[in-house]
């Protein structure tokens, strides 16, 4: 696994068999956002996309949070720059947050303490999110006389606009069964039982095709938004290309022999 020997300022990478651990490392300001984190965030999933030896990432953070957001010093050196640097500056982390979203591995966002603004956007950018019931979430950049406009696109994406109205409007925090009675995570659990349901979840996208896995996120991306007549060229398309792939025809051949495939080696 090539990218886990990066080495990297704000970020600790640990491979463990075909799992990729990317923690957020500055625990003493809960993992807030500097420049320095967006770009070696952005960094390591152009690298994660590239390897092929990675099966799954785990996206986490050292220390008592996931993230508290941006970091308010960082933003407001940002907000004193000129309007083409601030401007290029917002559009460096909107780009992070979209490499980690469309990152054809995987990612499961394990998420505990605070993730405020921006950890938010990272719970939202993430494949499968994973948080502790007492995980305290909340989109509170109105507080702070801004809005949460590059993470917007990502989060409403998984709540609608409905739920997002309000949120965005009211900065108001809640906890992870709230977050989960949204949508904006896959499940939250007890603290004791975090790492157990996060490797539960890693278990299952290990055991499922690696190819047909990056399929699905592109499959996402293309059918969302289309009307159901225009979808149905794209996806007969898709699957008639998709199932006449070695991938495909060995999994079909597994499934048909009562065998495990040979891309599932079995938990790491």
């Amino acid at each position: 696994m090539k990218c886990a020997s990066l080495r990297f300022e704000t970020l600790a990478l640990r491979a463990e068999g075909a799992v990729l651990s990317v923690r957020l490392n500055r625990p003493a300001v809960r993992n807030a956002f500097n420049g320095t984190l967006v770009r070696e965030l952005s960094a390591a999933f152009a690298a994660i996309d590239g390897d092929d030896d990675v099966r799954v990432v785990v996206l986490s953070g050292e220390g008592k949070s996931f993230s508290a957001g941006a970091d308010l010093a960082w933003m407001t050196e940002q907000a004193g720059l000129p309007r083409e640097s601030n401007q290029a500056g917002a559009v460096e982390m909107a780009t992070m947050f979209l490499r980690i979203a469309h990152c054809a591995k995987p990612v499961v966002a394990r998420v505990f303490g605070h993730a405020l603004g921006g950890g938010c956007g990272l719970t939202a950018a993430a494949d499968c999110a994973i948080c502790t019931d007492d995980t305290v979430f909340g989109l509170t950049e109105v507080k702070l006389g801004i809005v949460p406009a590059v993470i917007s696109p990502f989060v409403m994406q998984k709540l609608g606009a409905g739920r997002a109205r309000t949120l965005f409007l009211t900065g108001e925090r809640f906890d992870g069964k709230e977050a989960e009675r949204i949508g904006l995570v896959h499940r939250s659990v007890p603290a004791a039982a975090l790492d157990g349901e996060v490797t539960r979840v890693v278990d299952e996208l290990r055991s499922s095709g690696p190819a047909a896995v990056a399929s699905a996120k592109r499959l996402i991306r293309a059918v969302d938004g289309l009307a159901l007549d225009d979808a149905i060229p794209v996806t007969s398309r898709w699957i008639a290309e998709l199932r006449a792939t070695p991938e495909a025809r060995e999994g079909m051949a597994a499934f048909l022999d009562k065998r495990t495939p040979n891309w599932n080696s079995g938990p790491s």
